[in-house]
């Protein structure tokens, strides 16, 4: 689905990709594919919002003709947006960021421009501790095909003790460590974040132990064009129970309602229970993400 223009002409540098980029030219580059792109244009859109200034050395372009052909965010996440087979593009982001050195945690987004650029990091960066290249890109633009859980709401900050340890299992079972550990507290911060900006979703339940979070989710990009969805977890005790459809099909609507008018996911290909879910739900596959993670 990815629809990208331009030719590869144009003079080729050995200097790398351009930074300080304007925000509103790379948000453009963006627009030609909001699905795939929605990682990078929700952190343009973001600083657009904050401080209406460039990105600096956050945001690296590509330029041809004088036109802005491709960008790639250089934040806690590597994300590049370009045609995959823009060997040009993807050349002057490996020389920048080997230049700039490994700051981030994973490299994402469209899986052809993110294999690609991986491919020329990793003789200098070394064995990623995982690579996840087929991950399918979902969306869905029309009310849901099930019925919505009329339990699932927006987080509120006075749940922060309830819905922190679901989002630190979710993490766990995801990547494998967890978020918290050192005593860190930049994830704590991220996740009172998304509750702030009514970007959290939960079904919660009084437990023996106090109110708990049966079901999340959370919108953990989004731009005018786009709402992506992270962090789905349904509580190992109430799996199997038919939780996880009703409960993304309530995120459908409240996302659509507030947000943007696609909501969109990407999802291991092996997790197949999830894609069946999602499929009833009313999604459909319109691309690959792929996933570099350190």
């Amino acid at each position: 689905m990815t629809r990208w223009g331009g030719g590869l002409g144009g003079t080729r540098s050995d200097l790398g990709a351009a930074t300080d980029v304007d925000l509103h030219e790379a948000l453009a580059v963006c627009d030609r594919d909001p699905v795939a792109s929605v990682l990078a244009a929700s952190r343009i859109e973001a600083t657009l919002a904050e401080s209406g200034r460039r990105a600096g050395t956050a945001l690296w372009g590509v330029r041809r003709e004088g036109r802005l052909e491709a960008i790639c965010w250089a934040g806690a996440n590597l994300v590049p947006v370009c045609d995959p087979d823009d060997e040009e593009a993807l050349d002057a982001f490996a020389r920048t960021a080997l230049r700039q050195g490994r700051r981030c945690s994973s490299v994402v987004g469209e899986a052809g421009a993110v294999l690609g650029l991986w491919r020329r990091l990793e003789p200098s960066w070394g064995r990623a501790r995982e690579v996840r290249a087929d991950q399918p890109s979902l969306v869905i633009d029309h009310e849901p095909l099930v019925a919505a859980d009329p339990f699932v709401r927006l987080a509120r900050s006075d749940e922060i003790g309830s819905v922190l340890p679901a989002c630190v299992h979710m993490f766990l079972e995801e990547v494998g460590y967890s978020p918290v550990e050192g005593g860190g507290t930049a994830y704590e911060s991220r996740v009172r974040a998304l509750i702030a900006a009514q970007r959290s979703y939960v079904r919660m339940e009084h437990g023996a132990d106090g109110p708990q979070v049966v079901f999340k989710a959370e919108l953990g990009a989004a731009t005018r064009h786009v709402a992506q969805v992270q962090g789905v977890w349904v509580t190992p005790g109430r799996r199997g129970e038919g939780l996880s459809a009703p409960g993304m099909a309530a995120v459908v609507q409240l996302a659509r309602a507030r947000v943007a008018p696609v909501v969109s996911l990407y999802v291991n290909h092996y997790n197949h229970r999830a894609l069946a879910s999602y499929e009833r739900v009313g999604f459909r596959r319109v691309g690959t993400y792929a996933t570099v993670l350190f």
